[in-house]
């Protein structure tokens, strides 16, 4: 007998439960015996008290994650979210082990910082999501908008026409820093290993310092273009509450970055000097060692955060039948972030090369969970019901594919305003006759 949504709900929360208590016998007697087999100094001691809030973070974000997996109803918005959910296991657990090993910290540390650049364009992802799915001439609104001008400090620059052009370098200017931030990891790890990077020493000397500006300038502009983003379609998103999903992404990323920085400067300053090193080896080992401490006990505050701003409640319906590892192989799957990739990379030749901006969009892309929001806005509506927005509720199928069904055009209760069907009387004019049909079309299908 196959394994279904309704059997595998039944057993999996008492497995992750029985699995969890498993670890923490194993693990907790393992820091007891590190605690007795060696003299307890500062560094041990902080170890450990970062290990117990370690493992109260882990529980609060495994339980939200299988949460979501067992009430996977919305792939198009709860798998980024699923994404987002991982930083804080991978935040904690990546500092602790660093706190212990410190000789390993540049390594582990890099886990951490490309996850963080992938965490930031998993958010663009599900707001591009949502909207996708409950407005399909989201283009149109957008020019038929107010033009925004540009934030502080970037007022003076030219405005950003609205429309195709503020979707596409909005979002291009959030995937940038997912791939520079990679790129520049690895080039910490080279200079790591040519022993000129000096971590945590702010020096004209070391590839630390110059690594450490680029990061940052490439971090407020994604940023920026995600705060852009929001205050022009604040109206449209408001029904998913993303400030509070914004902040806790933001806060995570921009503490454990700042707080970094400011750390070197305290060594740079002397406020942590050598003659205070206590069992490291380094000022500079001091310096990282305190960053990985602190985040172990900010994960958990991150945590509890996390849980009530990205909950599942909102997914809770009556799932479809299917097999049980249909939402588990579905959160590894990274062909839409290869997808986007891709586009981008061509979009940015096309802009190079001077074609015309009708030209950034392929006309001919299908119509999937992994067909990005701004190549689906520039194209005709179609008035097929197969080249519809992604379903919502559709069934899963291996590595994220959706089966779609005509009934999974709705949202569940309580994640999108009843009011959104309002919405389109301020403008029905701009809308295209096929998409006026659609929700006829739609009706036939289902009778």
């Amino acid at each position: 007998m196959p394994c279904t949504c309704v059997n595998w709900r039944r057993w999996i929360r008492p497995l992750v439960v029985v699995l969890y208590i498993l670890g923490l016998v194993v693990v907790l007697p393992f820091c007891i015996w590190e605690l007795q087999k060696s003299e307890v100094g500062t560094h041990t001691k902080a170890w450990f008290i970062a290990g117990i809030f370690v493992f109260m973070t882990i529980p609060i974000s495994l339980w939200g994650i299988l949460q979501h997996l067992v009430n996977y109803t919305q792939p198009e918005l709860q798998k980024p979210i699923i994404r987002i959910l991982w930083m804080v296991p991978i935040y904690s657990l990546d500092s602790w082990i660093a706190l212990k090993y410190p000789n390993i910290a540049i390594y582990v540390d890099t886990c951490r910082e490309c996850y963080e650049a992938y965490v930031i364009y998993n958010f663009m992802i599900f707001l591009q999501n949502y909207l996708s799915n409950q407005y399909p001439s989201l283009v149109l609104m957008l020019e038929a908008k107010e033009q925004q001008r540009h934030l502080p400090p970037l007022c003076c620059c030219p405005s950003w026409p609205m429309g195709e052009v503020l979707l596409f370098r909005c979002k291009l200017g959030v995937l940038q820093y997912t791939v520079v931030r990679p790129f520049t990891t690895i080039i910490a790890l080279i200079c790591e290993l040519c022993g000129v990077y000096d971590e945590g020493n702010f020096s004209s000397k070391n590839a630390w310092t110059y690594l450490v500006i680029f990061n940052n300038l490439s971090q407020l502009f994604a940023m920026y273009c995600l705060v852009l983003f929001y205050k022009v379609l604040r109206e449209e998103l408001n029904p998913i509450h993303p400030v509070g999903k914004f902040l806790c992404v933001k806060l995570v990323v921009f503490v454990s970055f700042w707080q970094a920085v400011f750390i070197a400067f305290l060594v740079k300053v002397g406020i942590i000097s050598d003659s205070h090193t206590w069992d490291w080896d380094s000022v500079e080992a001091v310096a990282t060692g305190l960053q990985d401490f602190v985040i172990c006990v900010e994960m958990f505050l991150a945590a509890i955060a996390h849980h009530y701003s990205f909950t599942y409640k909102p997914y809770v319906q009556e799932a479809e039948e299917g097999s049980c590892f249909d939402s588990f192989l579905a959160m590894w799957d990274i062909s839409d972030i290869r997808a986007d990739i891709s586009e981008q990379v061509r979009n940015v030749g096309r802009t190079v090369l001077g074609r015309p901006r009708k030209m950034y969009f392929s006309e001919e892309q299908e119509h999937n969970e992994h067909t990005s929001l701004l190549s689906g806005g520039a194209q005709e509506p179609a008035t097929d019901v197969s080249s519809m927005p992604p379903s919502p509720t559709g069934r899963y199928q291996g590595f994220g594919r959706t089966t779609m069904t005509p009934h999974s055009l709705s949202a569940p209760a309580g994640l999108f305003s009843s009011a959104s069907d309002t919405q389109y009387e301020d403008f029905p004019n701009s809308l295209p006759q096929d998409t006026k049909e659609l929700p006829d079309q739609v009706n036939r299908t289902e009778s």
